[in-house]
């Protein structure tokens, strides 16, 4: 099984052994230096009006706030990735991983934008709940005019997140709450010995997670607006107390980020690789996810909403992963290779595993005794959970989609059950095929996506017009923005054309 899935893994990055770069990773980079030239770096000119739009607070009965859909993304984008994905990529790519996480960061922040504004211009008002419905699957139908492309998207979708991704969050919580309590007895099933303790983490993830998303997306945008905001600034205190007791060696911890991603000790393959495939899999630049929580959001204008969502990057990479990155290499609890391949740096014992939360764990417990391993386990454990619900609620989109085709009575409830399931399995199995089952959700939706917004471009220019026509409103100093699809030549806008 996990042979089959690492090859499968290979095949859709375009990577046939670590000292290839991988093809989607090269994809990825290029499209975001590609919108960032086109948007004139709409992600670092327009930094103090994102902000600005943060404030915003206004909701409907058919959207939620802007602060609600940046939340409901953060917690898609914050979760495992920020926390196990870092120590993974510094574990096996090396620290210069991480320049390459940063890299991506600031050039995917430009494709968030794009991806975003697409899915509030094309965005619908669902006919069974009255709320904002909307994502790529939208439109690259409604762009692109081929309805086949945008099933496809639909499909890998529901596939992603509602089977492949959320195994990797589940499997993180249960990881993390074995490291700190210990993994119990060994428990024989029909699948293989399961540990007690994850067997336990698993049904109370899943009995959470239940309540949670049968309530719908409101409910789903309320849990997430109190819990994302104030995890991720606990964790980022957390972090930095331990670089500010060890702030003499920030500089030198710097110069080895940058040094190691130019000349790798473990191979430019496997910096550059690990640290775009972490990176995409933290911030989800390109992936395809974000759109649909920016479509639910009720804004003036699209281009609100994608500057909003560009922002989001930021707060994941570059604070949260960033904070990660410098606990782990400062305090030094890392290695870098594994007992299999070898060791470039072995700063701990062998067996401990890059593929899971124990580097971040060890990390914090070095400096706070006692503290590290249930924090790192309280703070995965909700970044985790938020992230399968935004996951819920991105399948439930596509499953609405295809619903528009299709009478599919009963379809929610099935998605529901599935992807309660595979949380379960996820945290019951072991963390190495997670990875690679996740990687492969990544993929199957980003090279869709993202082939999907470059040849849009070329088909009309709506993201950009959007912003253009967003900023022009903007210096004549207009208060309350308008948002003319026709007049800007922006086709099949029926959500704002009937508005």
């Amino acid at each position: 099984m996990e042979s089959f899935v690492n090859a499968v893994n290979n095949v859709i990055w375009g990577t046939w052994g670590l000292s290839v770069l991988p093809v989607l990773a090269i994809l990825c980079l290029l499209a975001g230096l590609f919108y960032t030239i086109v948007t004139r770096g709409v992600q670092i000119r327009l930094v103090r009006e994102m902000v600005h739009l943060l404030k915003s607070n206004k909701s409907s009965a058919q959207g939620i706030s802007s602060f609600q859909a940046l939340t409901v993304s953060l917690s898609g984008r914050v979760g495992t990735g920020n926390i196990a994905g870092v120590a993974t990529a510094i574990g096996i790519g090396g620290p210069g991983a991480v320049l390459w996480m940063w890299v991506i960061a600031i050039l995917g922040s430009a494709t968030a934008y794009i991806e975003a504004a697409l899915g509030q211009i094309y965005k619908e008002t669902d006919p069974d709940t009255g709320e904002y419905r909307g994502g790529p699957a939208f439109y690259l139908e409604k762009c692109m005019g081929q309805k086949w492309y945008a099933w496809l998207f639909a499909i890998a979708t529901i596939i992603a997140c509602g089977i492949l991704l959320p195994t990797v969050q589940s499997n993180a919580i249960g990881e993390a709450v074995a490291q700190t309590f210990g993994t119990g007895s060994e428990i024989q099933t029909g699948m293989g010995l399961f540990s007690s303790t994850k067997i336990i983490v698993g049904v109370v993830v899943i009995t959470l997670l239940g309540f949670i998303i049968f309530g719908g997306v409101k409910r789903i945008a309320n849990f997430a607006q109190i819990v994302v905001p104030f995890m991720a600034l606990a964790y980022i205190i957390t972090a930095l107390s331990i670089i500010a007791l060890n702030i003499s060696e920030l500089p030198a911890i710097f110069m080895m980020i940058v040094k190691d991603a130019f000349n790798p000790m473990a191979g430019f393959g496997a910096a550059f690789g690990l640290g775009v495939k972490r990176g995409v899999y933290s911030n989800e630049a390109g992936q395809g996810t974000a759109p649909h929580a920016a479509a639910a959001a009720e804004v003036q204008h699209p281009a609100q909403q994608g500057l909003v969502q560009s922002f989001s990057i930021y707060i994941d990479t570059l604070f949260i992963c960033t904070a990660t990155a410098f606990m782990i290499l400062i305090t030094g609890m890392y290695n870098v290779g594994t007992a299999e391949t070898g060791f470039f740096i072995q700063n701990l014992a062998a067996n401990v595993s890059p593929e899971g939360p124990a580097f971040t764990q060890m990390a914090i417990e070095s400096v706070m005794p006692g503290i590290g391993n249930p924090f790192v386990a309280i703070a995965l454990f909700f970044f985790s959970f938020t992230t399968l619900l935004a996951y819920y609620y991105i399948a439930e989109s596509n499953v609405a989609y295809i619903k528009r085709s299709f009478n599919m009575p009963g379809a929610m409830m099935a998605l529901k059950f599935i992807l309660i399931a595979a949380v379960f399995y996820g945290a019951v199995i072991q963390s190495k095929i997670v990875w690679a089952m996740g990687d492969i959700g990544l993929g199957i939706m980003a090279w869709v996506n993202i082939i999907g917004i470059l040849l849009i471009f070329f088909l009309g220019r709506p993201a950009v017009k959007a912003l253009q026509d967003y900023e022009a409103q903007r210096r004549q100093g207009v208060v309350n923005y308008s948002f003319n699809p026709k007049a800007l030549g922006i086709k099949n806008a029926d959500f704002w054309e009937n508005r």
